[in-house]
């Protein structure tokens, strides 16, 4: 927390954080536009929030596009306000306890519209099979996914009620085990639709015993969806990150868990 301390002391720091909060995913260019301040020195004000964990990069081609990073205020906040005021919060905490990074915008189809980082205490192996294993899946998402993970391939989103239902489809486009696995999210197959499939990129860095799980939701088609998605990405991966270090799957209540889908 020292890191965070520092990096929000100073209030050109605070107004980077701001103009995220405002617009998030934006490069360096697009921060500097707004600052009357020499790019070097924005670049310099960027790597202490980064590296204070208060800014994601991501990366695509040539550019570095920004998130904000609401965990390291998380943290102050179960650290010295919760215990203060947890009735009113306690409806909250199964989310923000688990959500450590979340970010969206309403960037164009090129780059990321949502993008959701978590970090959990497990091996890449670990985590791949989490993503990529129908039984586990079905565990912690309520929906079963279903495909052989061969580029090409296509996937199922399988309902486990005993219905069978397939709630969205989709196809590999890439999976390179156990980091990198590329989606489509499309419609269900009797859903009558003509636009472009969504796409998901998991990218799992592992380091030591922790695994940094980037998952980006791109092509989005509206507000609706992505609004959507917001709320359903958190869940899911607070499951499958309480499943891998706990063994158990989290509570639904107070927040229902809901695929990611189309609108």
């Amino acid at each position: 927390m020292d890191a965070a301390f520092r990096a929000l002391a100073d209030p050109t720091r605070r107004l980077l954080l701001d103009r995220l909060r405002e617009r998030d995913g934006q490069t360096l260019g697009g921060l500097c536009e707004r600052l009357e301040m020499a790019r070097q020195s924005v670049t310099q004000h960027l790597d202490v929030l980064v590296d204070a964990g208060l800014v994601t990069v991501v990366r695509r081609g040539r550019e570095r596009l920004h998130y904000l990073n609401p965990m390291p205020i998380h943290e102050i906040e179960r650290r010295w306000i919760a215990e203060f005021d947890r009735p009113r919060l306690r409806a909250l905490s199964a989310i923000r306890n688990q959500a450590e990074e979340y970010a969206m915008t309403d960037a164009p189809a090129a780059v990321p519209t949502y993008v959701y980082v978590t970090y959990i205490r497990a091996s890449a192996e670990q985590v791949w099979r989490a993503l990529t294993d129908a039984d586990l899946t079905a565990l912690y998402w309520e929906h079963a996914n279903v495909s052989d993970w061969r580029p090409g391939s296509p996937w199922e989103h399988r309902r486990v009620d005993g219905s069978g239902t397939v709630d969205v489809v989709g196809r590999v486009l890439t999976a390179e085990p156990p980091t990198r696995l590329v989606i489509t999210f499309e419609d269900r197959p009797d859903a009558a639709t003509t636009r472009e499939p969504s796409v998901v990129e998991f990218l799992v860095e592992p380091h030591q015993d922790i695994v940094r799980l980037t998952v980006s939701h791109e092509n989005l088609p509206n507000r609706e969806m992505l609004n959507g998605i917001s709320q359903g990405w958190p869940a899911v991966l607070a499951n499958l990150k309480s499943l891998l270090e706990t063994g158990e799957v989290l509570p639904q209540a107070p927040w229902k868990m809901s695929p990611p889908r189309h609108a």
